[in-house]
């Protein structure tokens, strides 16, 4: 039985067709909504026995491989003679009235030619006519090219593209056959299963079975990473999925992955993962910069990659970052790019939530199928929520239109002209607001229209500008402006809109107030999703804002660790922001007491940095004993991060106090096992500062039924505290006292937030 390859045309042919350099992320040929109107504009020119959308598949044999191709060719034309025309609409920013049919791409022809092979097929057509229409997205302007191609042209044709294709098919079907016979006889990687650990293991198992979502509460010590990924990976084994993507927000979360596919690699597994590093963290080059003619490793990298990620997946398993920058420099293509075209031919990818959550970062080439065949394994889910808000909201500032004005007034008068109407705009709004804050629920609209303006002219700029790339400010200004286009089109009832003035500047956001929905559309057509962590509590809250459905499954897990392990201690003392200048010095005498009974590592955490360096200058001042002491500071570096967690000794012969802030590096993802923390103490309740954006989300939640004041506030301060004072016990011969300070501690409300263990 030959080994079965379905894929769709336009997957196929840029494959085998790509080729060139890469850019600096800005395309000529336009993927703006504007594209798909012209598309549609087109196609309502079609005459009424024409056809648009039209759904084509074929099976093409090639040696041990069956293809099983499908697509949708934009029209198919009858002519007056009955003759069939396959059309391929294309949009572009470019002058299509000084194009040619040398100007003309070859993928575009080798996407329109598979099409009419297709049809061509099905209806046992001798000949048939291939068209390219050509279409600038902003004039509406078109320009067509056509071709008559007989059935003996189109089949030599598709089958060299096949011939091309087939050893990227071999290599995935090698790796796929020897990855399942190797999760057929996987075991479970540890000699036994911690409490809790088969309840949770079998839950992901079952919600991926029956294509649900599972949130689970699974406090630490669980084993949350192996438990995720090994009933992800057997299901995998067992044909029910094939792909699985790791989401987590930290770098930290990210190394527990690889460790824990490393260990089930030393068992035998065969699964190839990818690890996808943010770009500026991986690049090559001092700075930035893809242009071709700044980089070595973005010029022709089309023409190269193919064959380095045939010789990346054929001799690797496990590619983390110092494996795909090894590929990378012995291929000479850039280390971002070549991971994510890794990803496609992937078991597994461990990356950042935006590959998946982010519309404007997200993993575009993924189809529908490779989707459904994809669990979502989401780390230290609570973080999405903000991460989500972030992810849907989008701003403008006034200055750079003003900056633009000023910059092309008497060069270019389209864009002073645009970039004038948005700064007209802004002053206006600046004098209806009088200094103060304007919040409206409405979209901008008429601003969008403006920058929708401005990013057609932008873009006509920066499409002639050549490999240059024009102006810095012009670039940077269009990439906001296309963001705040992509937002706005997803703007709805969970939205809210406010513009912010200075003296200086004026600023509007579109701010996603609830992301669930979006959330939930993002993740539309992948086949489960898990979303755990240690403190997703309340459940229903983050189950609520994370986007669950009533056939939805949760579970929640009690604590590997014994209650005795834990010294808990409430300090019932106002940490408010009204009244910490008069508790400070009982603060500083409280954290003196508790960390002179007993020598050991401490980690004392606050609310915020003010905060934090106010009590630290106090205690350093009353610290006769000199004890040492670390404080983090904001803008730490990689090695300073390490050291001051390298500190946490052991062996310390004095006590060691580290001042940190909730939310922050120290709180989540880190291990100090044993001796290397002997206490936490945590300040306040975590709460996040009051402000503007944080009260239009108790407002929304307000009128929407909830309670405001606990899904603005104290929910995700909540959150930080359970952070912070899980790192005190992190392994079953743990032991360690953990101080709660805050008056707050002792009320309903708040204690029925915690941990049992942490309770009485």
């Amino acid at each position: 039985m030959p080994d079965l390859i379905a894929l769709s045309v336009r997957g196929l042919v840029e494959y085998v067709f790509r080729g060139g350099s890469l850019d600096s992320g800005f395309r000529t040929w336009s993927t703006l909504a504007e594209g798909t109107k012209a598309h549609q504009k087109i196609q309502k020119q079609y005459g009424e026995s024409d056809r648009k959308e039209v759904y084509v598949s074929a099976e093409i044999p090639y040696e041990e491989l069956l293809f099983v191709v499908d697509g949708r060719c934009d029209g198919l034309l009858v002519g007056e003679d009955g003759g069939i025309t396959i059309d391929e609409i294309k949009s572009t920013a470019r002058d299509v009235g000084a194009m040619t049919a040398e100007d003309s791409y070859p993928v575009h022809w080798a996407q329109a030619k598979f099409y009419a092979y297709m049809f061509a097929k099905d209806k046992g057509l001798d000949r048939i006519r291939v068209r390219l229409t050509y279409v600038q997205v902003d004039t509406e302007e078109q320009r067509r090219f056509e071709q008559e191609v007989g059935m003996e042209e189109l089949e030599r044709y598709v089958t060299d593209i096949v011939q091309s294709y087939a050893p990227y098919a071999r290599l995935l079907e090698r790796n796929r056959e020897s990855r399942d016979i190797s999760i057929a006889g996987l075991p479970f990687p540890f000699p036994q299963y911690r409490e809790g650990q088969r309840k949770l293991v079998g839950s992901v198992y079952k919600s991926i079975d029956e294509g649900r979502k599972l949130f689970a509460k699974a406090p630490t010590g669980i084993g949350k990473t192996i438990s995720t990924l090994y009933p992800t990976i057997k299901a995998i084994g067992l044909g029910k999925v094939q792909h699985l993507f790791y989401l987590t927000a930290r770098t930290i979360t990210r190394l527990a992955a690889e460790d824990a596919l490393s260990l089930m690699k030393a068992q035998g597994l065969h699964l190839r993962s990818v690890t996808i590093t943010a770009k500026d963290k991986i690049c090559f080059q001092d700075e930035v910069d893809c242009r071709p003619d700044k980089c070595p490793y973005a010029d022709g990298y089309y023409d190269r990659i193919n064959g380095a990620i045939l010789d990346l997946l054929g001799n690797e398993t496990l590619m983390n970052r110092e494996v795909i920058e090894k590929y990378a420099r012995k291929h000479s293509v850039c280390p971002f790019e070549m991971s994510l075209d890794a990803a496609y031919g992937a078991d597994a990818v461990i990356c950042d939530y935006n590959y998946v959550f982010d519309p404007r970062v997200s993993l575009k080439r993924m189809t529908g199928e490779h989707k459904h065949q994809t669990v979502l394994l989401v780390d230290e889910a609570h973080n999405l929520i903000d991460r989500a808000r972030e992810m849907y909201s989008a701003a403008l500032d006034k200055r750079n239109f003003m900056e633009l004005e000023r910059e092309f007034k008497g060069v270019r008068k389209e864009i002073h002209a645009a970039a004038k109407a948005i700064n007209k705009w802004f002053i206006a709004c600046k004098k209806q607001g009088n200094g103060q804050v304007i919040v409206t629920k409405e979209k901008p609209d008429e601003l969008l229209e403006l920058v929708e303006e401005f990013t057609v002219q932008a873009e006509r700029e920066l499409a002639g500008s050549g490999s240059d790339m024009g102006n810095a400010t012009l670039l940077e200004t269009y990439f906001d402006a296309m963001s705040f286009i992509r937002i706005g089109k997803l703007y709805d009832d969970s939205y809210i809109t406010y513009t912010e003035m200075t003296r200086n500047d004026v600023r509007l956001k579109m701010f996603c107030l609830n992301p669930a929905y979006l959330l939930r559309q993002m993740g539309k057509g992948f086949r489960s999703h898990v979303f755990f962590s240690a403190t997703l509590s309340p459940l229903n809250y983050f189950m609520d804002m994370l986007g669950a459905e009533e056939e939805d499954y949760s579970v929640t897990l009690g604590s590997p660790f014994a209650k005795e392990q834990w010294e808990v201690s409430i300090v019932p003392l106002s940490t408010r922001y009204a009244d910490r200048e008069r508790t400070k010095a009982r603060l500083v005498n409280e954290l003196r007491r508790l960390t002179m009974e007993r020598r050991g590592n401490y980690l004392i955490f606050f609310p915020s940095y003010e905060y934090m360096n106010g009590v630290y200058g106090e205690f350093v001042a009353a610290n006769e004993e000199t004890l040492p002491t670390l404080l983090q500071t904001p803008d730490m570096s990689e090695e300073e991060r390490e050291r001051f967690l390298a500190a946490f000794s052991p062996d310390n012969d004095r006590t060691l106090i580290g001042f940190a802030v909730m939310g922050g590096i120290f709180s989540e993802g880190i291990d100090l096992v044993g001796d290397r923390l002997s206490g936490v103490a945590v300040v306040g309740v975590g709460m996040p500062q009051i402000g503007l954006e944080r009260n239009l989300i108790k407002g929304y939640f307000d009128e929407e039924g909830r309670n405001g004041f606990d899904y603005a506030y104290v929910y995700p301060g909540i959150n930080k505290v359970l952070q912070a004072g899980g790192r005190l016990i992190r392994s079953d011969k743990d032991r360690g006292v953990l101080a709660l300070i805050d008056d707050r501690y002792t009320q309903p409300q708040y204690s029925r937030l915690l941990p049992e263990e942490w309770r009485g």
